[in-house]
């Protein structure tokens, strides 16, 4: 007889909240185990109706799906009846099976969790990093070394996990694992998911940071219930993400979406791609630090790290210092020339922007947005409404859990037959 665990309050879920049929490609036993995970729990007479099948197959798939330990049922009180008669029985993710671990490298902070199937968090852990690119072993240790930690944390051994998401920054193409240009690493077009993958003996799934933190926002976030929207990244660098269709939107060889890297002057500033007049080499945070330099008259020599500096421009910013406050109004004004842009190509349903320099509240200020409206073409309708997430790096490792987790349901529950074969 099948363990029925008993729960008071429903579950939030985890995943996107697709339409019904928006995918039909996908079999049908994967419609339902995603859409269980995203609505948290779920009846099957309900789940039939949302994904207009028969009661008779959901019982069959669900069945299946039970007995290969990917659901449970659980019972949850009945709305309405102040918790009197017998519990009604729903369908959820069977937690505390098929880990996964997201992490993040940057030049600043490496972060990692680890998270079930139904998304759960069991452990996360950070380690700062001293600024600056390392050469591929350096970061490879880095990365195993924090796997360990977050895996000790967490109580599980490495065997445990299934699959790891791996999230830096610069131009990855996901479908290989090379990373052709990155801040944290010294050389270019390295196989970083394959040398990672031979290093930890795992499945490893590697994306550009931004697409991470939209995935993020996709899976566990505002993005949930939308079809269409657009993540702005602004750290240490400026990035993108775009969800078309409740799914990331990579471009033709998985590195499209570089905001960032949209030229805004020709021969303009130097951005740390190489290249000249990128839109992140006015907003990023070392372009801020490359004006503060002249506004604060600091010789080169006693410039203090980027975010003592950053913050020392703020406060003086807010303290009325002319020179401050205009340095974050031009970086405020470009902003606002690429989110117009944005808006121009894309109509994004919301815009959310992202990153622990979003509490700079210069970048987002009243101004900003109004010249953003008059870049946009008049079209007589609202402008995309904007949310600002000032979310820590941790939120970049859950972006990474969600590829995981992502590409772990594609193998395991992807293929029509793999069910008889297990």
């Amino acid at each position: 007889m099948q363990q029925v665990t008993l729960i008071r309050q429903k579950r939030e879920g985890c995943g996107p909240l697709i339409q019904p049929l928006s995918d039909p490609a996908r079999p049908l036993r994967q419609q339902i185990f995603e859409r269980v995970r995203a609505v948290g729990h779920i009846a099957r007479v309900q789940l039939a109706k949302e994904l207009c099948i028969s009661p008779a197959s959901v019982t069959t798939l669900t069945s299946e799906l039970i007995e290969a330990g990917f659901l449970e049922e659980v019972q949850t009180p009945r709305d309405g009846d102040g918790g009197r008669g017998r519990p009604a029985v729903a369908l959820g993710v069977k937690p505390g099976t098929h880990y996964v671990a997201g992490i993040k490298l940057s030049d600043r902070e490496h972060t990692a969790v680890i998270v079930d199937f139904a998304g759960n968090l069991i452990a996360d852990e950070a380690i700062p990093q001293t600024p600056g690119p390392s050469d591929l072993e350096q970061l490879l240790d880095a990365a195993e070394t924090l796997l360990d930690r977050v895996c000790a944390k967490s109580g599980l051994p490495r065997s445990a996990l299934m699959a790891v998401g791996l999230g830096v920054p610069g131009f990855v193409d996901c479908a290989t694992g090379v990373v052709h240009w990155s801040p944290v690493l010294s050389t270019r077009h390295v196989p970083l998911g394959t040398a990672l993958h031979q290093r930890l003996g795992l499945a490893v799934y590697i994306d550009n940071d931004a697409n991470l933190v939209t995935l993020a926002e996709l899976w566990f976030g505002a993005g949930r219930k939308l079809s269409d929207f657009a993540v702005v990244t602004i750290e240490h660098g400026l990035g993108m993400g775009f969800v078309i269709n409740h799914r990331i939107y990579r471009g033709s060889r998985g590195m499209g979406m570089e905001l960032g890297h949209t030229k805004v002057q020709l021969d303009g500033a130097l951005c740390r791609c190489g290249q000249r007049g990128c839109l992140e080499a006015y907003v990023a945070d070392y372009a801020l630090v490359r004006e503060a330099q002249t506004a604060l008259n600091l010789p080169y020599k006693e410039v203090p790290s980027v975010g003592a500096l950053l913050e020392s421009l703020f406060d003086h910013a807010k303290a009325g210092n002319g020179a401050a406050r205009s340095i974050f109004r031009r970086a405020g004004r470009y902003l606002a020339l690429g989110l117009s842009n944005i808006v121009n190509l894309f109509d994004p349903q919301l815009i959310i922007l992202s990153g622990e320099r979003m509490r700079y509240d210069y970048l987002y200020a009243k101004e900003t947005f109004a010249e953003m409206q008059e870049l946009t073409l008049d079209t007589g309708r609202d402008a995309p409404r904007i949310e600002i997430h000032a979310w820590g790096d941790l939120l970049w490792a859950h972006g990474a859990a969600a590829l995981a987790l992502h590409e772990l349901t594609e193998r395991l529950l992807g293929q029509a037959r793999e069910m008889a074969a297990q």
